[in-house]
């Protein structure tokens, strides 16, 4: 976490010298301690800060007191999150120091719409992350005015990502031949949703995995759950069969396609659900099947910016101050994840107990 704060310290400061009363640092280390600590406001941050002043000052300068929550709204607009997302992904780079080289990383693209950053006319924005579950961390994000553009958003932030031995996962609106040809440019597999968006493609795989014959050539594995009173069976298939398949040329790298058939039985009633993919990958079904359903990983991700920090109730004007806090706030998920308050508690109660003691936790935070 000391590092953290030298590289904040870096940040070019966009402030006028002559005009500037409060250090850029104390205004961004505030906000991500305000964070922390169950605040969601630019009001409850400075209250957060205002009530722990004596704590803060350990550890900061804050040569003119507490700014305002006007000033801090201000101050974080006037940082481009690009510069942000360069202090995440030295965060990033931290947690994962030394871990070494990890063999087929799982990483999800998926969009978020922030909704509470639509004012009047002006579209909400919309956020495309990469978020990985193994490493708990977001590598980076992509903003834009509306959902459909996710297609355009999707290759700009895989050009800021590494990706040599990852598998990236993607819906099917990402399903596209120049993001699969971009990821194994990159050194990259892909395992990519298939819906009626590509009709064609979506017909010919269904129809293949409605014979029979397809079990004796695939690769399978099965996982079984019991959740909220229902038992649910998931049966993965994947096959290298493709060379009947038309325009398989289109997706550069295809090695299999593979379909997921998710059976629940709950109360003496089964119902089947069948979902089809595209993979770069050869026949490794327990790779297929991490890949497949750690995508929903980035859900998870997503639920807990609207719970435990109630995303979208934000309605931060500024589009800058809510980008930087979207990026603030996934810079938060890991250190939560990590801090121990010596009993099983969710995010969201490590907010408060961090809110309630901060004297008790800075410690293990900082030395994270």
């Amino acid at each position: 976490m000391k590092e953290l704060f030298k590289r904040i310290e870096q940040i070019n400061d966009p402030r006028q010298a002559h005009k500037t009363k409060h250090k850029l640092m104390d205004i961004v280390v505030i906000v991500l301690f305000g964070m922390l600590g169950n605040a969601d406001t630019w009001e409850e941050i400075q209250i957060f800060a205002v009530s722990h002043e004596e704590l803060l000052r350990n550890y900061l300068d804050i040569p003119h007191g507490i700014p305002s929550h006007d000033t801090l709204q201000r101050v974080m607009g006037l940082i481009t999150p690009e510069t942000m997302g360069g202090i995440q992904a030295a965060w990033n780079d931290m947690l994962s120091r030394g871990e070494g080289e990890k063999l087929k990383k799982i990483i999800n693209i998926d969009g978020k719409t922030m909704r509470g950053s639509r004012v009047n006319e002006t579209r909400a924005l919309h956020v495309v992350s990469a978020w990985s579950k193994d490493d708990g961390v977001c590598f980076g994000q992509k903003t834009i005015q509306e959902k459909e553009n996710e297609i355009l958003a999707i290759p700009e932030l895989l050009k800021t990502l590494s990706l040599k031995n990852s598998v990236i996962t993607i819906d099917a609106m990402g399903t596209q031949t120049k993001i699969a040809e971009q990821i194994v440019n990159q050194k990259a597999d892909y395992v990519l949703a298939v819906k009626e968006n590509q009709a064609n493609l979506y017909k010919d795989i269904a129809l293949y995995f409605e014979e029979e014959e397809f079990k004796k050539g695939s690769g399978h594995t099965r996982t079984l759950e019991k959740a909220r009173s229902q038992m649910e069976k998931r049966d993965y298939y994947q096959s290298e069969d493709v060379s009947w398949l038309a325009d398989k040329e289109r997706w550069k790298g295809l090695k299999s396609i593979g379909m997921v058939v998710k059976t629940i039985e709950k109360q003496g009633k089964v119902t089947e659900e069948k979902r089809y993919y595209i993979s770069s990958l050869p026949v490794q079904p327990e790779l297929f099947a991490k890949a497949v359903r750690g995508h929903w990983a980035i859900e998870s991700m997503h639920w807990q910016l609207d719970v435990t920090f109630r995303e979208d109730n934000n309605t931060t004007l500024d589009k800058n101050a809510a980008l930087n806090l979207n990026i603030l706030r996934k810079m938060c998920l890991p250190i939560l994840k990590l801090l121990d308050i010596g009993m099983r508690a969710s995010l969201k109660s490590k907010r408060y107990a961090f809110c309630s003691n901060p004297a008790k936790y800075m410690g293990q935070i900082l030395s994270m």
